[in-house]
Parts: structure tokens; sequence; C-alpha cells
């Protein structure tokens, strides 16, 4: 009876283990997974910004694309606040007030503050003439790129 009990109590931590390793593949595929999309809403864009746009990479994986028109706000007010350790954290506030259903994009409200990690500043010339962070799901930062480069 104490070796059934035995192998019972090694199964039952090898499903644990196995259940923490799924979970933590999950995640870091979803992690991996840009949810870029043109559904066609910028076939009015000057075709030199959004030749840029699509060229541009991410700064701390510069195989994987910034995504696309469909993931860019706005977000002026670059600016740069300490944490209680004296750590400097960089933020932009969303001053995009264009129509999310036409631009087909998750709607992010104007003036929500974002928090942008220094690995995703871009420091590329940006000839927009606005700062533009770019965003995924649960405002995931995939890039950010002043207007006037970083």
């Amino acid at each position: 009876m104490i070796i059934w009990g035995g192998i019972l109590a090694l199964w039952d931590k090898a499903n644990t283990m196995a259940a923490y390793l799924v979970c933590i593949g999950l995640v870091l595929l979803l992690m991996s997974t840009a949810f870029a999309r043109d559904l066609g809403q910028w076939e009015n864009t000057d075709p030199e910004i959004r030749a840029w746009i699509q060229s541009l990479m991410m700064p701390d994986d510069p195989k994987k694309s910034c995504c696309g028109e469909a993931d860019s706000y706005w977000c002026e007010d670059l600016h740069t606040r300490r944490d209680y350790l004296g750590n400097a954290h960089n933020f932009c506030t969303i001053t995009d007030d264009r129509d999310d259903a036409v631009l087909k994009r998750i709607p992010v409200p104007v003036g929500t503050e974002i928090e942008i990690p220094d690995r995703k500043m871009n420091r590329d010339p940006n000839p927009t003439g606005h700062s533009i962070i770019f965003l995924g799901i649960g405002h995931i930062v995939y890039c950010f790129i002043s207007k006037g480069g970083v």
C-alpha cells in the first residue's frame, strides 16, 4: 500500500509539472504572436509613409516588424518619471483621435498614458510629424518612435 501511495504522489507531481509546462508554453506562444492586420484601411495613406511604417522593425528584435498601421497610435507628450528606487520610466500620452472603426483597430482612449520600455524605443527618423506607438492586445508595446526620432 505504501508503494501505491508513493506512485500516486509521483503521478500527481508529474501531472502538476506537465500542467505548468503547458501553461508556460502557451504564454510563450502568445507572447511571440503579433496581431498585425492590414484590412485595406490604409489604402489612402501616402505610399511613402505606408512603406516607412511597414519597414520599421522592433529595436529589441530586429527580425520582427513593429507591426502595421492598424497597430499605430499617435502618442505625444513623451515624458519620464522615476519610481521609488529612482529608476527612470518613459511614458507617452495617446493623442490619436482618428476613428478606430475606420482604421479597424482596438480603441485606446485619448489621454491614456502608456509606459514605453527602453528596449522598445526606435531611434529611426520619423517623417509623419507625430510620435507613434505600436500597440498589441493589452497595450503591449511593440515599438515607439518620437516625431523627431529619439
